[in-house]
């Protein structure tokens, strides 16, 4: 089995704002960088997303270093997921999974792989960490180029209008 190691960090301008997530991925001699992002997101979404592109990188399984700057991930990953798919996708006080879509997504990306998930603290000179926020950054300056002030604000409005919860019908 491949060894690879694997540096993901997400970011967001604003939070919910334009997002952009970034990734360096090493095996051996090779590097390969990635990066992209969202004109409406989160954070903690662009946190996974990083994450799970890292992964669809990868052609066959692997034995994975991975580290993120996240806690919501790596807690999230190898913490809290167990109870929430035990619970139906609810979290420990009955409530939906926030970014559910996301998190199935990663779920299956990992379980392709034997991944050791650790945690780095961000902005403290990890030189892959330091990496991956600058690809984060690139990908939302690249979208504040692409769209105009008033499309982002759209995106803005309409993202946010998906994130509100759907009234809960026994109260109705």
């Amino acid at each position: 089995m491949k060894r690879v190691t694997i540096h993901s960090d997400g970011g967001c301008e604003n939070n919910p704002g334009p997002g952009g997530w970034g990734a360096v991925l090493r095996f051996g001699a090779h590097v390969k960088e990635i990066n992209g992002g969202a004109p409406a997101t989160t954070n903690n979404r662009m946190e996974l997303q990083g994450a799970i592109e890292a992964l669809r990188v990868l052609k066959e399984p692997c034995e994975i270093e991975f580290h993120t700057d996240s806690q919501y991930v790596k807690k999230g990953i190898s913490e809290w997921i167990k109870g929430w798919k035990a619970r139906g996708w609810r979290t420990a006080d009955k409530q939906p999974v926030k970014n559910e879509d996301l998190w199935r997504a990663l779920d299956a990306q990992a379980a392709k792989h034997k991944i050791h998930w650790r945690w780095v603290k961000g902005h403290a000179g990890n030189p892959d960490n330091e990496l991956c926020d600058q690809l984060a950054t690139a990908a939302i300056a690249e979208l504040k180029r692409r769209f105009s002030v008033r499309e982002l604000k759209d995106h803005l409005a309409e993202f946010q209008a998906t994130q509100s919860p759907a009234p809960d019908s026994r109260l109705l």
